[in-house]
């Protein structure tokens, strides 16, 4: 089960002029779309002068940039505390639950990105190099090694496994979640053999699982 609390933050604290940017544009989005949102509504919509948006965000990739920053942010401030015999797949899920939990408040505006990012590649390409950034760190803190060739594939695999439960996301409406969480730790279930740790051959390269 994922130790799902404290991974929202607080709501009264003061929201920095990025977090503005980056909340006016999700609420844009949700509306109007990707295409059809453009910076200088964003800037408005954060009560912002547009040089004061320019100067932290360059472009719109940027500002979703932001938003896995953000996340990875929340995850990490307080990441769950590891569990004796704990798996490192299990820990993984925890990490990775958590990041659905504060994406939550943004869930509309996400059905829309994930409709539209198709049909826009220069911010698909951005989306997922952000993507695979977030997952690097959600290994590395779930104790898993991100270096050499296994590390690279554990990455992608691990991106796959929460896109895929992502999906499961956008048509659970179930207050628990249920269905996300089944969905994610089926995935991770099946490429749970790149998480454990690997030992050197005896010729110096990196074994592949079976």
């Amino acid at each position: 089960m994922a130790k799902r609390g404290g991974s929202g933050r607080n709501s009264g604290a003061p929201r920095s002029d990025a977090d503005r940017i980056i909340d006016a544009a999700l609420t844009l989005i949700a509306t109007q779309g990707w295409r059809g949102t453009s910076l200088a509504e964003i800037a408005t919509a954060a009560d912002l002068p547009i040089l004061q948006a320019y100067r932290i965000f360059r472009s719109k990739q940027a500002i979703l940039s932001g938003l896995f920053r953000r996340i990875d942010e929340i995850v990490l401030t307080e990441p769950p505390p590891a569990e004796a015999d704990e798996r490192p797949r299990d820990r993984l899920f925890d990490l990775l639950m958590r990041r659905i939990d504060a994406l939550q408040p943004y869930k509309q505006a996400l059905g829309v990105l994930r409709r539209e990012l198709p049909r826009a590649p220069l911010t698909g390409l951005c989306a997922g190099a952000s993507l695979l950034r977030s997952m690097r760190w959600m290994l590395e803190a779930a104790g898993i090694p991100t270096d050499g060739v296994r590390g690279a594939v554990a990455v992608k695999l691990a991106s796959a496994a929460y896109l895929s439960a992502m999906g499961t996301w956008q048509r659970d409406d179930s207050p628990d979640l249920a269905r996300t969480m089944a969905a994610l730790d089926a995935r991770l279930r099946r490429v749970e053999r790149w998480f454990r740790p690997s030992r050197p051959t005896s010729s110096g390269r990196e074994p592949f699982p079976a």
